[in-house]
């Protein structure tokens, strides 16, 4: 028997809420009840930034820095920031040194923020609306210097009833049951323990796959008697 010969499967926003009024076994009618649906997918995305790694989220960033600046704005969308180096350039070679990640008590205590010029070796991540990163030492005139991190940036709004949501395939089961548990809060109670169940279910299993895969060597030490 042939097959498709296709992996495109997706859903837009308005079949995902229609699905999940179906599993909260109430109908979704125009105007009201697709506005409140909406909404819950949006406060949905945002509960899964709380909830971990999301790789499909993680993306490779890259920020010039200028000579006598020490902070620097990062985009609105950032969650957080994991690996991060600085990229020096020289002749047209290019060096990746790694930076180590200021805590928020370090980076209060330190003494002299802007007087000390050099490489970057450092940096503290002010996780407000407006993210900022502020470097130590404060980069200096003699080298191009770049910011080179990973990212992890928020969940696209689910914005049009037409549009496709910015999650990866293999989540949409979770959202699914994600959004039928939210809304069964507000239209079906009686199904609320059942479908909050299913929902974690889904999630965790998703989640547990959503990883990065990496060879992993270990040596014994031999130093120990």
């Amino acid at each position: 028997m042939a097959t498709s010969g296709t992996t495109t499967f997706n859903l837009d926003v308005d079949d995902i809420i229609s699905e999940a009024f179906e599993r909260c076994g109430v109908q979704a009618r125009a105007g009201y009840d697709l506005k409140t649906a909406r909404r819950s997918l949006n406060l949905l995305f945002a509960e899964w930034a709380s909830r971990g790694l999301n790789l499909w989220t993680i993306e490779q960033r890259t920020l010039a820095l200028s000579s006598g600046t020490f902070a620097y704005n990062l985009p609105t969308d950032t969650v957080n920031v994991l690996e991060m180096v600085v990229r020096s350039t020289v002749n047209g070679t290019s060096t990746d040194i790694t930076l180590n990640r200021f805590s928020r008590a370090e980076w209060l205590h330190t003494p002299v923020k802007a007087g000390t010029t050099g490489r970057p070796a450092q940096v503290y991540i002010e996780r407000t609306n407006t993210p900022v990163a502020y470097f130590y030492p404060t980069p200096d005139n003699s080298t191009n210097y770049t910011f080179v991190y990973y990212a992890i940036r928020r969940i696209q709004d689910a914005g049009a009833y037409s549009n496709t949501t910015d999650i990866n395939f293999r989540f949409i089961p979770a959202m699914i049951s994600g959004l039928s548990y939210y809304i069964a809060m507000k239209r079906a109670p009686d199904r609320l323990q059942v479908l909050k169940q299913i929902y974690e279910e889904d999630f965790l299993r998703t989640a547990q796959e959503d990883r990065d895969i990496a060879s992993v060597y270990l040596v014994p030490d031999r130093t120990m008697s």
